[in-house]
C-alpha cells in the first residue's frame, strides 16, 4: 500500500517528531490543546493539515487561530476562508480573532511572553543594534503575536504553533547579517520560544507548497509578500524581507548553488549553540561581578570584569543595563560599547546616559547603573547621550 506523497510524509514526520519531543520534555501533556497559527498561506496550511493528522496520534488536541489585521480589502473574507479550511481539516476550535494592539491587557492579567524573534533586538545580544521598529510590517507582526498569545491564554492552550520554514530562517539570518547583528540574532528563530513552537524550520517552502497541492488546499497569497505589494519603503522599493525572498536569495542561489537556504539555516543552529554557551558563561560572570542588584539600581565590580573576554563582558553589561531599567529595544550596541569604555578606556568620562532615563558612572571601583537624577526627582526622561547607530 503506497504511503502519502513525499512532501506530505516529510511535513507529517517533522510535526510528529516535534510534538513527541514536547511531550517527552514535559512542555505538553496528553490531552493538551495546541493552536495552529494559520494565515491561509501555503506554510501554515501545510502545518495545519499535518497537525490535524498527527496531533490525535500523539495524544494532543489541535485547534487553529487566524488573525485578521483588517488592513486590506477582503481580509475578513480571507480569514474566514482560512478558518473554514482548518475546520474541514478537523482542527477545533478554529477561530478568527482581530489583531490586538501591543500593550492591551491579556486574559487574566498574565504577562505577554510571546513575540517574534525576527525584527526584534535580542535582549541577550549586546552586539545587535536596535532595528527600525516603526514600519507597518513590524507593527503588524507585534500585534499578531500579541493576539496569538491572548488567544492561547483564553483557550488555555499549551502553545501556539507557527509555520515558519527553513526558507524563513534563511531570510532571518540574512537580515541579521545585513544589520551587523551579533551571535544571538544570527541564531535566527528558535524552534521553541516560550509558548511559540516552530516544527517546520527544517522543511522547505517548496515542500509546504507541494503539500497544499497534494492535499488540494486552497492557498491564499498575501499581497504584502509581493515585490510590488501595498507596503513599500519610503524610497518605493520592497520591504527588506520581501526583497530578500524575491531578489537576494534567488541571486545567491544562482551564484552559489541550490544549497544556500539550508546553509544559512545551519549557520543559525551553529550560532544558537554558541550563543547559548555564551549566555551561560555570562550569567556565571555576572554572579561573580554583581555587588548590588535591585529595582533601578545595579552595581558591578570593575575588577571582576575588566580582564574578561569582550564577548562575555559586554553581555554582562547589556543584561545589567536592562536589569537597572534601560529600555529593551532602544538599548543598542553603541550604548553597550560606551558602557564598556567606562571599564576598559576610562579617562574621567561620565556619567553616561542610557535609554530609559538610566545613567552609568564609576564609583569606588564599581560600575553603578541607576536612574538618572531627572528621573529620580520626577523630571523628564532624558534621551541617551549616545546616538544609536543607523
Amino acid at each position: 500500500m503506497a504511503g502519502p506523497p513525499g512532501p506530505v510524509a516529510r511535513v507529517r514526520h517533522a510535526v510528529r517528531t516535534f510534538l513527541a519531543e514536547r511531550i517527552g520534555s514535559g512542555q505538553a501533556a496528553p490531552g493538551d490543546l495546541v493552536l495552529i497559527a494559520c494565515s491561509g498561506g501555503a506554510d501554515s496550511l501545510a502545518l495545519a493539515a499535518a497537525a490535524a493528522f498527527v496531533a490525535p496520534r500523539v495524544g494532543l488536541r489541535a485547534g487553529a487561530v487566524v488573525v485578521d489585521h483588517g488592513l486590506q480589502p477582503g481580509s475578513a473574507e480571507a480569514a474566514a476562508r482560512a478558518a473554514a479550511v482548518c475546520t474541514q481539516l478537523g482542527l477545533a476550535p478554529s477561530l478568527v480573532v482581530p489583531a490586538t494592539p501591543a500593550g492591551v491587557a491579556l486574559p487574566g492579567g498574565a504577562p505577554d511572553q510571546s513575540g517574534p524573534d525576527e525584527d526584534k533586538p535580542d535582549q541577550d545580544d549586546p552586539d545587535q543594534a536596535a532595528p527600525n521598529r516603526g514600519g507597518p510590517e513590524a507593527r503588524a507582526r507585534r500585534q499578531r503575536y500579541h493576539a496569538l498569545e491572548a488567544t492561547r491564554q483564553d483557550q488555555r492552550a499549551c502553545a501556539v504553533v507557527l509555520g515558519h520554514t527553513l526558507d524563513d530562517q534563511a531570510e532571518t539570518v540574512l537580515l541579521a547579517l545585513a544589520r551587523g547583528s551579533g551571535t544571538r540574532a544570527l541564531a535566527g528563530m528558535a524552534p521553541v520560544r516560550d509558548r511559540l513552537w516552530r516544527p517546520l524550520l527544517g522543511i522547505t517552502r517548496t515542500d509546504t507548497e507541494a503539500v497544499c497541492t497534494a492535499v488540494d488546499l486552497p492557498v491564499w497569497y498575501d499581497p504584502t509578500n509581493a515585490v510590488d505589494g501595498p507596503w513599500q519603503k519610503a524610497t518605493g522599493g520592497p520591504l527588506p524581507r520581501v526583497a530578500l525572498r524575491h531578489r537576494v536569495l534567488p541571486a545567491l542561489t544562482e551564484a552559489l548553488g541550490p544549497g544556500v537556504p539550508a546553509a544559512l539555516a545551519r549557520t543559525a543552529q551553529l550560532a544558537r549553540d554558541d550563543a547559548d554557551l555564551l549566555d551561560v558563561l555570562a550569567d556565571e560572570l555576572r554572579q561573580r561581578a554583581q555587588v548590588v542588584s535591585g529595582p533601578d539600581h545595579v552595581q558591578l565590580s570593575i575588577a571582576a570584569l575588566t580582564d574578561e573576554p569582550p564577548a562575555l563582558r559586554r553581555r554582562v553589561l547589556h543584561r545589567a543595563a536592562l536589569a537597572a531599567g534601560s529600555t529593551p529595544g532602544a538599548l543598542a550596541a553603541v550604548h553597550v560599547r560606551a558602557l564598556d569604555s567606562l571599564l576598559t578606556d576610562f579617562r574621567g568620562q561620565g556619567p553616561l546616559h542610557l535609554p530609559g532615563a538610566l545613567e552609568a558612572v564609576r564609583e569606588c571601583g564599581r560600575l553603578v547603573l541607576r536612574a538618572a537624577p531627572s528621573a529620580r526627582t520626577g523630571g523628564g526622561r532624558p534621551d541617551s547621550t549616545v546616538d544609536q547607530e543607523k
